[in-house]
Order: C-alpha cells, then sequence, then structure tokens
C-alpha cells in the first residue's frame, strides 16, 4: 500500500533531520524536503479525489430517505459482475439518517445491476435490508425507508460480513493516514526551524 511507503519514507526523513552538519547536509535537507513536499502533495491529491470522485458522469444517484422513527445508519453495497470473487461486492456508508432526512450516494454502476441497502440501529443491530435491482442505469433511485425489514436473512448475512469489513479497512486507513499525516507535519517543522536558524 502506498501509504505506508510513504509512512516508511516520513519515517526515515525524521531521523535524517537527527543529522546535522558534514557535507552531506545540502543533500540530507533536498531528500528530507522533497520527501515532505511528495507526502503532502499525495495527500492533498488523495482528499481531493476522494471528495469529488462520488459525481462521476456516469454515477447513478441513490437518495435514500429515512421514514423511521429513529436514526438509521445506512450502508450500500455494490454487486459488482464480471470481476474476481474478492472484488464481487464493493461497500460504502451513507451515514447516519434522521427520522425525514435524506442522504444521497452516488454509485458507478458500469459493471453493476443491483445494489443492497443495509440500515442498522445502535451497534450492529440491523434493521434494515432490501435488494433493488438497477435495470434502466439512467434513472437514480429513491430508496423509501418505511418498515423496519429484512428481505432476505441469507443475504444479509453476507451484507454483515462485508459492512464488518469495510469498517475495519476504515480504522486500518484512518490509522496510517493519521500517523502520515502526523510525520509530514512533524517534518515540517523540523525543516522550517532549519531554515529559520539559517
Amino acid at each position: 500500500m502506498l501509504i505506508i511507503l510513504i509512512l516508511i519514507f516520513l519515517i526515515i526523513a525524521l531521523f535524517l533531520s537527527a543529522v546535522r552538519g558534514g557535507k552531506w547536509s545540502f543533500w540530507n535537507k533536498v531528500v528530507r524536503t522533497i520527501i515532505t513536499i511528495s507526502a503532502a502533495t499525495y495527500f492533498t491529491f488523495w482528499f481531493v479525489e476522494r471528495s469529488v470522485s462520488q459525481f462521476l458522469e456516469n454515477s447513478l444517484a441513490v437518495q435514500v430517505i429515512n421514514y423511521l422513527p429513529q436514526p438509521i445508519d445506512f450502508y450500500i453495497i455494490r454487486i459488482q459482475d464480471q470481476v474476481p470473487e474478492y472484488q464481487k461486492f464493493s461497500s460504502k456508508h451513507v451515514g447516519q439518517v434522521r427520522p425525514e432526512y435524506f442522504r444521497i450516494e452516488y454509485l458507478n454502476m458500469q459493471k453493476s445491476n443491483e445494489f443492497w441497502v443495509v440500515g442498522y440501529i445502535g451497534k450492529g443491530n440491523l434493521v434494515y435490508f432490501s435488494q433493488v435491482a438497477v435495470p434502466n442505469k439512467n434513472e437514480d433511485k429513491i430508496i423509501e425507508v418505511r418498515n423496519y425489514i429484512n428481505h432476505s436473512l441469507k443475504l444479509s448475512t453476507i451484507a454483515t460480513e462485508k459492512v464488518a469489513e469495510l469498517k475495519y479497512e476504515n480504522i486500518k486507513l484512518s490509522i496510517w493516514v493519521t500517523l502520515d499525516l502526523l510525520l509530514i507535519f512533524l517534518n515540517a517543522v523540523l525543516l522550517f526551524r532549519s531554515n529559520k536558524k539559517k
């Protein structure tokens, strides 16, 4: 994973900042500067891409409306066709939707004809599951959640596993990203201090 590789380079840059003086001091600073700026540039691009990538030209807008009396935490699992088994399920966290409110998610349905909507109350208490077929990929979908219902116990079990995997991956990713950002900040501060001393 590129984020872990960046973390390693940032740690190296941090160690290099402890090396002072000597004939290699100039190149030491150049290497640290390149690593820090490259890492900062990558994460800037990464955050922008994650923010705007959902608004794809061919994406399907899915509006999830919660008519139930409690806030529901929704997930969407897209079923992908003609891909390896490990890529068959693509999960997204829609977010917690309050009563009488809605959220909109954008899905790339080029390789999909179906997605699942999963809703939870609290931690792991599944209260809503539905399969949604997409015969027309040019027509946006409106999902109105009016009842506590589970259309398929078998598929909802698979969905629960995929949601758990998504949560685990998100926790791992957030830890790596936080460490990277912390090291970018530390390296930038050390570079700024060394410049200021001169």
